[in-house]
């Protein structure tokens, strides 16, 4: 049995949920998403002590391939839950010297180390705030938001000598030591 799956995903009052067949359709005041939910899996609205609750299950649970599907399939919901009533936040640090972001528009303007800036265009769904060297992205796709950070994150991946590049707040690098010079002798 999943531990994931089996557990009950709460409604929050703010949302909005759409059960279809294999569609899971959730609103709210941060926007809609709709996720796919894999045949194996099925999804049922549940009102227990003044509450609607979500209910995941699968048809053979001793098969390891549902097991899982279950448990991704609870996570996929719950975030989108969670993403369209409160959002989801991913903040990245430029760290070096003469590195920085500016925010243009739709687009993050880095430059960081390169002959030119770096325009990096934020899909929609996505937004940014640059404070000092801090660049914050926003969204209520929790994947979305996520996965623009990575891209972010790859222009220029931070190394691990002088510890500069563009790296996550809560990242630590782990750090090499130089080259160790000649001695006299």
């Amino acid at each position: 049995m999943s531990r994931v799956g089996a557990k009950p995903i709460v409604i929050p009052a703010k949302a909005e949920v759409v059960l279809e067949k294999n569609i899971v359709s959730v609103k709210g005041p941060n926007g809609s998403l709709i996720v796919q939910i894999h045949p194996f899996v099925t999804v049922s609205r549940v009102s227990e002590d003044g509450r609607d609750l979500l209910l995941l299950s699968v048809v053979h649970s001793d098969q390891k391939e549902e097991r899982a599907l279950w448990g991704t399939m609870r996570a996929l919901i719950n975030n989108a839950l969670k993403g369209v009533t409160e959002g989801f936040s991913k903040a990245l640090e430029v760290v070096g010297v003469g590195y920085r972001a500016n925010i243009q528009g739709m687009k993050i303007i880095f430059d960081v180390g390169y002959s030119h800036p770096v325009e990096f265009l934020l899909p929609s769904g996505v937004t940014a705030m640059v404070e000092k060297n801090v660049v914050t992205l926003r969204g209520f796709d929790r994947q979305l938001v996520g996965e623009t950070a990575a891209r972010i994150r790859r222009i220029r991946k931070p190394e691990p000598y002088k510890g500069t590049g563009i790296k996550y707040v809560d990242e630590v690098i782990r750090r090499k030591a130089g080259k160790t010079g000649k001695t006299a002798g």
